[in-house]
């Protein structure tokens, strides 16, 4: 059986349970101990032959009639002193045997009932009671019908709510698997329930959900592509417009003027082909796996950022620490190395002095690499919102820094094709330290 009718199944125990002790209770204090009435009832012969054989007898007879009982019946007849009886029963029914009254020891399989209130039997009579004991009391009985009538009662409830939640709980397995693929970014996915199904209007929301999204990063996807696409006529009219002016340019103040636009026209290049690879990310549902060794791709990108370095003005030193034994991985190594420069490009623009790399394997299997650096860091609120695209610090490392805020969001979107993330931590350089990890699945 399912989780969903478990918990049902009890709490519908429970009820029947709770609503029973009630019940009992409420019995009990309008009417009396139902127990007490059942003994009673099975006690019945005993007490008729008290009530209209020995009672009935004149005074003088009357332990004559008392004797004659015990000799021909299984019930043990005997008189004790009222104090005794008395002490032999809970305070609560000392009143009702006070005044006569047949009181019931169900536990005892007894009763106890005073000889009489005045004395009229024999001399001090009724300061005796007469307890009659081994009666044919049988409790168990009683709690076995009422053990039958729960039992039925609850599977008379159960039946229909077992029924009722696996239908219940089929209907939610199978938008649960829907779910799962929505999250995969497959938002055709469609479930199928009957009319009938409770789950029906979920499902049916669900679906005009999916839809709008779906509509809605179709309209994104088309507006980046389009607008990326679009953009590239406009800058390659300019490149050759430069050109142009290049070749016919004589004063110095001119060619200054051009070299500057051809700064940012090659600005504009690189924002639309960020974008362009950004738009391809975030829409692949798979990528072409090919094996490759993690340790020469490590090295290239670290020999890569080394001659950024030297080439720079800024005195910057990159150390690296790259486990020789990182075996090979399956993936696309040209998307990893993308990232991995990503990363350590971004450690460029904001180290101080130095950045460190690290690579290895942990106990699991799994690849971790490390990219830290000693610059001003990420504050710990914002190290989930620097992974969306555009988004910027409004710092001013963050205004001088350059870029479009775009590198960190490639870089996420690679390794998580790879089955791998990125946290971001706080370095022991002092500054941000970017954790890649790829699964030990991915990682051969």
């Amino acid at each position: 059986m399912n989780r969903l009718f478990r918990r049902f199944a009890a709490l519908v125990l429970l009820a029947v349970t709770l609503a029973t002790l009630l019940i009992y209770l409420v019995f009990r204090m309008l009417f009396g101990d139902p127990l007490e009435q059942i003994a009673t009832r099975q006690a019945a012969g005993q007490i008729f032959l008290l009530e209209q054989y020995i009672d009935k007898a004149p005074s003088d007879e009357w332990l004559v009639r008392l004797n004659k009982v015990r000799e021909v019946s299984d019930t043990r007849l005997e008189l004790l002193p009222l104090a005794g009886a008395l002490a032999a029963l809970p305070p609560g029914r000392h009143a009702d045997l006070q005044r006569g009254a047949i009181v019931v020891d169900v536990a005892g399989k007894s009763f106890y009932r005073r000889v009489d209130l005045n004395g009229a039997r024999y001399i001090d009579s009724d300061a005796e009671v007469i307890h009659a004991q081994q009666l044919p009391i049988d409790i168990g009985e009683a709690l076995g019908m009422e053990a039958i009538r729960f039992g039925i009662v609850a599977l008379c409830l159960l039946l229909p709510i077992g029924w009722w939640s696996r239908r219940h709980w089929h209907g939610l397995l199978a938008l649960s698997r829907v779910a799962e693929e929505y999250g995969r970014g497959q938002l055709d996915a469609r479930v199928q329930l009957p009319a009938s199904s409770s789950m029906g209007p979920l499902a049916a929301r669900m679906h005009e959900m999916a839809g709008r999204i779906a509509g809605l990063l179709d309209a994104r996807k088309h507006l980046l592509h389009s607008v990326s696409h679009e953009l590239r006529t406009p800058i390659a009219r300019l490149e050759f417009g430069l050109e142009l002016l290049r070749a016919a340019a004589a004063d110095p103040a001119l060619e200054q003027r051009i070299v500057a636009m051809e700064g940012d026209v090659d600005e504009l290049k690189a924002l639309v082909s960020e974008l362009l690879e950004l738009t391809r990310l975030d829409h692949a549902q798979s990528m072409r796996r090919q094996p490759f060794a993690l340790n020469p791709l490590l090295r290239e990108q670290v020999d890569a950022c080394g001659q950024a370095l030297r080439a720079g003005t800024r005195g910057l030193r990159l150390d690296d620490d790259v486990d020789a034994a990182l075996g090979t991985m399956e993936g696309d190594r040209r998307l990893l190395a993308r990232a991995l420069a990503n990363l350590l490009g971004n450690g460029v623009k904001y180290a101080a002095k130095r950045i460190a790399l690290t690579a290895s394997r942990d106990g699991a299997g799994n690849v971790r690499i490390v990219i830290a650096d000693d610059g001003p860091g990420i504050p710990p609120e914002a190290r989930e919102q620097v992974f969306e695209p555009f988004y910027r610090l409004g710092r001013e490392q963050d205004l001088t820094a350059g870029g479009y805020g775009l590198g960190l969001a490639i870089a996420r979107k690679a390794v998580q094709l790879h089955g791998g993330a990125i946290a971001i931590e706080q370095s022991a350089l002092g500054g941000a330290a970017f954790v890649v990890t790829l699964p030990a699945g991915a990682a051969l």
